[in-house]
């Protein structure tokens, strides 16, 4: 008696299907896009910096007046059609004036991290590699230098060496690096030990090779993310530095300088305060919320 096959189900999956990829593989970078994207606080500051980053480029020119010229007959004018953000008390348009200063503000932040960028990665870096009496040595320097409080050195160093955009970008980066050090030493004592390390050294590599090909690449993440936090950290700095008077002097337009000359005329003009203090906050913000967002898609414990 034959049997014929429509009698018999197959349970199971076949061997073809059963050795097939269900999902595409995924890059490490390309899975924290994509859950970096999935963050709508973040991916919104990341428009809004966007936008401010490109109005700092642009915004300047999309108007008639000079960030620096002086027209008293127009002096302490609202916003209006011709002054977007009017004009302060020497008759200069504020709209310009906030995106000069907007590329000031910006500019001095992103230079500052990328200097305590490379002094960090170095020094700590070498120390976590290096180990010892190496360790030991460099990071009790960096722990001296960290008990001086950060905004009396930037002061200090700001009365001693003059005020201008290269000496504040310099005062802060003083001390500004022990963080950033103190993240990479931390990231290579735990990384060094393992096994592609291992036979990296065992195969001849050198430490230069190492570090630029395996240690310091697999500590981007907290690199990133520490210095997508410390710039702005450096802007408010400089807003403060300019608000009271040691930041950058005139004709350089910064968000600080114009907080300075718009606080005292507050109660009668209080658009030549609002729009500084506005930019700087949400400046901040979108660097903050950035930070947070890459700390959390980096971050492998938040994988689901």
């Amino acid at each position: 008696m034959q049997i014929s096959k429509d009698k018999f189900k197959l349970v199971g999956t076949q061997l073809g299907e059963a050795e097939k990829i269900s999902k595409p593989s995924l890059s490490f970078w390309k899975d924290v896009f994509i859950r970096f994207r999935k963050n709508k606080l973040a991916l919104f500051g990341l428009v809004l910096l966007g936008l401010l980053i490109f109005m700092a480029i642009f915004g300047p020119y999309m108007t008639p007046y000079d960030y620096a010229s002086n027209d008293l007959s127009n002096k302490n004018q609202p916003p209006s059609s011709e002054h977007w953000f009017g004009t302060d008390d020497l008759g200069r348009d504020v709209f310009a004036r906030t995106w000069e200063g907007a590329r000031i503000s910006i500019f001095i932040g992103v230079a500052a991290a990328v200097i305590d960028l490379i002094i960090g990665v170095f020094w700590g870096g070498i120390a976590g590699y290096k180990g010892g009496r190496t360790d030991e040595g460099m990071m009790r320097f960096a722990d001296i230098l960290y008990g001086v409080p950060y905004l009396l050195l930037v002061i200090l160093l700001m009365v001693v060496l003059g005020q201008g955009l290269s000496t504040m970008i310099i005062a802060m980066s003083i001390t500004g690096w022990i963080n950033m050090s103190r993240i990479v030493r931390g990231q290579v004592l735990s990384l060094k030990n393992q096994e592609y390390v291992l036979a990296a050294k065992t195969l001849g590599a050198n430490t230069n090779r190492i570090m630029g090909k395996h240690l310091i690449p697999n500590s981007m993440g907290p690199i990133l993310v520490t210095m997508t936090l410390t710039i702005p950290s450096a802007i408010f700095t400089e807003a403060f530095l300019s608000f009271i008077g040691l930041g950058l002097t005139p004709p350089i337009a910064s968000w600080g300088t114009m907080a300075n000359d718009g606080l005292p005329a507050m109660r009668y003009y209080p658009w030549r305060l609002f729009f500084p203090a506005t930019f700087i906050c949400l400046t901040i913000f979108a660097f903050n919320v950035v930070g947070d967002g890459l700390r959390d898609a980096l971050d492998p414990r938040m994988r689901k």
